[in-house]
C-alpha cells in the first residue's frame, strides 16, 4: 500500500467518477482528510473526519490491508465505513467481524436551485424570542470543544485560526449557552458539509430549522454548497423541511475500532 500525497490525488480521481460526496471531493481537491491505496492504484481508501471510503477494486490482493488502514493520526475509538460495492461489505465483515455494525444513510442531491431563501428566512424568523442565533466565533469554537453534543462542529479543523478561515457555522443560545449548533463538519473547494445537532432538553422547538436555515442561506450567499447527509430518517425530515431533495440511500458500516 501507499500513501498518495496532495499533489498526486488526481492518480485516483478515475475511481471516484460520478460520486457525488463532498468528503470525497475534499480529499481530492486537497482540503481535508487522506487517502491510501495499492501499489497498482486500482484500490484505494479514503479517511476524512469518521468516515472511510472504499473504492475501485475489491479482488485487489491488498484489498484487506486498505479496508484497516487508518492515517497515523487518526484517534477516533470508531469510524464508519462506506464500501462502493457488496465485494467491499464482504471485506468489512470479514476483517471487523461483529465489531461492523451495518447501518443505512441517505443521500441528497446537490443542486442549489432547490431551496427557496424566502421561506429559509422564514424559518429563521420563527425563532422563540428567548433565543439568539450567533456566529461561531473564537469564543463558541472553544465552548463546542468543551461538550460531546457539540464537538463534531469544529472538531475537524486544526485550531480556531483554522476554522476561522476555511469553517463556518452558527450557534443557537439561551440565556448566553449554546444548546443548538449548525456548522461546518468539512470543507472542500467550492462548499461544506453539514453538522447539526441540538441538545435533548432542546428539542422540538424549531432551533434546529431556524439554525440550519442560517448557515444555508450564508452559504448560498458566500457562494458555497451547503451539503447534507442525514445518518436516520429524523435527519431526512429535517433537510426536506430545509428545501433539500432526497436522492437515495446507501449501505454503511459503523466499525468499534
Amino acid at each position: 500500500m501507499k500513501r498518495i500525497a496532495k499533489e498526486e490525488m488526481y492518480k485516483i480521481e478515475g475511481l471516484c467518477e460520478q460520486i457525488e460526496e463532498t468528503l470525497i471531493w475534499s480529499c481530492l481537491d486537497g482540503s481535508m482528510g487522506e487517502a491510501c491505496c495499492d501499489e497498482g492504484e486500482s484500490a484505494v481508501k479514503i479517511v476524512i473526519a469518521d468516515f472511510g471510503f472504499l473504492l475501485g477494486d475489491a479482488d485487489s490482493k491488498e484489498a484487506k490491508a486498505l479496508t484497516t488502514y487508518l492515517p497515523t493520526r487518526y484517534y477516533k475509538p470508531n469510524i464508519i465505513l462506506v464500501p462502493q460495492n457488496e465485494a467491499w461489505c464482504r471485506h468489512i465483515k470479514e476483517v471487523y467481524g461483529e465489531k461492523a455494525m451495518r447501518i443505512i444513510r441517505y443521500a441528497f442531491k446537490k443542486h442549489q436551485e432547490h431551496f427557496d431563501c424566502e421561506k429559509l428566512k422564514g424559518f429563521i424568523k420563527a425563532l422563540p424570542t428567548d433565543y439568539t442565533i450567533v456566529p461561531i466565533d473564537a469564543h463558541y469554537y472553544e465552548a463546542s470543544k468543551q461538550e460531546q453534543w457539540s464537538r463534531g462542529f469544529c472538531d475537524h479543523f486544526v485550531d480556531w485560526d483554522d476554522y476561522a478561515q476555511r469553517g463556518l457555522g452558527f450557534m443557537v443560545c439561551y440565556k448566553g449557552e449554546p444548546v443548538c449548533g449548525a456548522s461546518s463538519y468539512t470543507v472542500y473547494k467550492g462548499g461544506i458539509e453539514i453538522e447539526i445537532y441540538t441538545k435533548e432538553a432542546f428539542r422540538q422547538k424549531g432551533l434546529a430549522t431556524a439554525c440550519g436555515a442560517k448557515l444555508i442561506l450564508t452559504c448560498l450567499e458566500r457562494g458555497l454548497y451547503p451539503s447534507w447527509d442525514a445518518a436516520n430518517l429524523k435527519s431526512v425530515g429535517l433537510a426536506e423541511k430545509l428545501g433539500y431533495v432526497y436522492s437515495h440511500e446507501y449501505v454503511a458500516y459503523a466499525v468499534t475500532l
